[in-house]
């Protein structure tokens, strides 16, 4: 029994130690480490546009994650400097069914069939093969910033600090169309003709006359030229935007080289109208502004004071 009440009393006197206040005089230290940021983004660019596709946008992981590293150290008194990099995607994909379709009434858009035996609808046919096209989308975001925060001790190993993230983010917007198996060598392949001395030889059909053929080349001329050889195409939509996050974050020294950092905050980020890019170089004069926002937490893992 009185060890009992000896172990009893001795655990305050473990304890305080352990939450002692934080010293008065400047504190100097720092960390770096793993810190994974889930973001509850209020809409992704273009996920209308995506559905019109055939694709389930909601599919796409919820909340969003951005695997990063995250350092940071003291400047001056309870000042704190930082940064952060960090990359996240993700994917979803569809491979549809294909109906061959001929207008065959006066009405508009397509009128599917409801039994063999209805003569009112368009005439609508189902594709048997197994080269169904296969659609497919990715969303990454890739981010770069700096971190600025007053911390305010509570205990030796226990602080609350208040700050903002700042910097550059970035978003593509893939979308891949293709039908069929993919081969290597037919991925070389140029999909307008045949490439010699440095010029492509787009071909006509031997089929066709020199008259048709001149009629032909004459239609074509000044207009864009449809792919002859093509197992598919992939769309890169980017844009690139200030990014702006304020947080509050807590940190706690669980022993003297290693920590937990956990940080909630409200992430933010535009993209002007007519400021994407498609696959990185070609500007989109119509394209629509688009906010990146919402909800964002990060854990920490650290190494360090």
């Amino acid at each position: 029994m009185k060890k009992i009440i000896f172990v009893i009393q001795l655990i305050p006197l473990l304890l305080f130690p352990q939450s002692d206040l934080y010293p008065i005089q400047d504190y100097y230290g720092g960390g770096i480490g793993y810190s994974p940021m889930y973001i509850s983004l209020d809409s992704i660019p273009g996920s209308s546009l995506m559905t019109q596709l055939g694709l389930n946008t909601n599919n796409f992981d919820s909340p969003f994650i951005i695997h990063g590293g995250e350092g940071f150290t003291h400047i001056a008194g309870r000042w704190r400097l930082g940064g952060y990099a960090g990359i996240g995607s993700s994917s979803i994909s569809n491979i549809m069914n294909v109906y061959f379709y001929q207008e065959t009434n006066d009405s508009t858009g397509i009128q599917i069939p409801t039994s063999v035996l209805d003569d009112q609808s368009d005439k609508v046919v189902i594709y048997k093969g197994s080269f169904r096209p296969t659609i497919s989308a990715k969303f990454s975001f890739t981010l770069g910033a700096v971190l600025l925060e007053y911390v305010v001790p509570i205990f030796r190993d226990l602080e609350i600090s208040g700050g903002a993230m700042l910097g550059i983010g970035r978003v593509n917007v893939s979308i891949d169309q293709h039908t069929g198996e993919a081969q290597w060598n037919n991925l070389f392949s140029n999909m307008y003709g045949t490439v010699q001395n440095g010029s492509v030889f787009y071909e006509i059909d031997s089929s066709f006359s020199s008259v048709e053929a001149d009629s032909i080349i004459g239609s074509l001329q000044g207009t864009t030229l449809t792919p002859i050889y093509s197992y598919g195409g992939m769309s890169d939509l980017s844009g690139t935007f200030f990014n702006f996050q304020p947080y509050i974050a807590i940190k706690w020294q669980i022993m003297d080289r290693v920590g937990l950092r956990m940080t909630l905050g409200f992430n933010q980020g535009t993209i002007g109208a007519g400021e994407w890019k498609l696959n990185g170089r070609k500007q989109i004069a119509d394209s629509p502004k688009a906010t990146l926002q919402g909800l964002a937490i990060r854990t920490m893992f650290y190494f360090g004071l």
